[in-house]
């Protein structure tokens, strides 16, 4: 396997979905049912990439985690069904779960609610070494709490605080913050699984037909498909006005779940690509010391 190369393929997989400038940004240009130069009857050559991709990311991982100066923070937001855990899961199936920490952000707690809305999420962020993965984040206090006024008004924030730019003054603190980290060695990158109306609706079908999917189901899911529309709009603000060089957005197809996951790893792949990986190298006096412990370990061999 050469590590190289596939950060060279992987870099040509994610390049289409990543926005690095959010000025003009504009949803509907992404497709949900992309699949790049792939088609379904390719599927088998899709698996080959992403287990390649898989064995490369352990690679780069182990390195990272070995260097011990980078961090590496991805963030998955999306729609309900469009196929988050699945992503998580393969793609970072083959990585160590030493070096992997991976936290889901539900509603905020009555602790939570009693500090700033960055609070919660900062206190997840990843050591130097490791993969911190957000299952939901930060983002949900410009996207929820947006579609649903009633969130915001139940944040305890002083009310002359509550205005028409509280939204933008949030897209300045997370710039702020993702520059913050990026300044101080955490690699950010967001992904948006965009997943179709249409498709929501049938994998919403599927949980309700098979009995083992139904805990996958919720009343609420419904309640919040009514909302399509205000939160592709949120979507698409947010992707606009938080997509910058060092923090980018990859607006991921989610119709078709093999292509997601390739996309995904792609991207981590060519993140880490990024950073130069290296192994640490041994100083003189610590082969001095190794070469010396090594002759002393050889006369206990009976």
């Amino acid at each position: 396997m050469d590590v190289k190369d596939i950060i060279k393929r992987a870099r040509k997989f994610s390049n289409p979905y990543r926005v690095n400038d959010g000025k003009g940004f504009k949803l509907r240009r992404y497709d949900p049912g992309d699949t790049g130069d792939i088609k379904s009857e390719d599927k088998p050559r899709a698996k080959e990439v992403l287990a390649n991709g898989i064995l490369a990311l352990a690679e780069l991982q182990d390195r990272l985690y070995a260097q011990d100066r980078w961090s590496v923070l991805l963030i998955f937001q999306a729609m309900d069904a469009a196929g988050k855990d699945g992503a998580i899961k393969h793609v970072m199936s083959g990585v160590n779960p030493q070096g992997c920490q991976v936290y889901s952000f539900k509603a905020p707690s009555a602790e939570e609610l009693d500090h700033d809305f960055l609070w919660r999420t900062t206190k997840c962020l990843p050591e130097r070494g490791r993969i911190g993965v957000f299952n939901r984040s930060y983002y949900e206090e410009v996207l929820v709490a947006r579609v649903h006024p009633e969130i915001l008004q139940n944040q305890k924030l002083p009310p002359q605080l509550v205005t028409k730019k509280i939204w933008d003054h949030r897209y300045d603190s997370i710039r702020d913050f993702e520059r913050h980290l990026a300044g101080n060695g955490t690699v950010v990158r967001k992904f948006f699984l965009n997943v179709s109306k249409d498709e929501q609706l049938r994998r919403f079908m599927e949980r309700l037909d098979n009995p083992n999917k139904n805990w996958k189901f919720s009343p609420t899911d419904a309640k919040e498909r009514e909302l399509w529309d205000q939160y592709m709009e949120a979507y698409e603000i947010l992707i606009r006005e938080t997509s910058t060089e060092h923090a980018p957005w990859y607006v991921v197809p989610a119709d078709n779940k093999w292509y997601t996951r390739v996309v995904v790893a792609a991207a981590v792949i060519d993140a880490l690509g990024e950073l130069d990986l290296k192994y640490p190298k041994i100083g003189k006096e610590k082969l001095k010391e190794l070469a010396a412990t090594r002759a002393a370990l050889l006369k206990t061999k009976s």
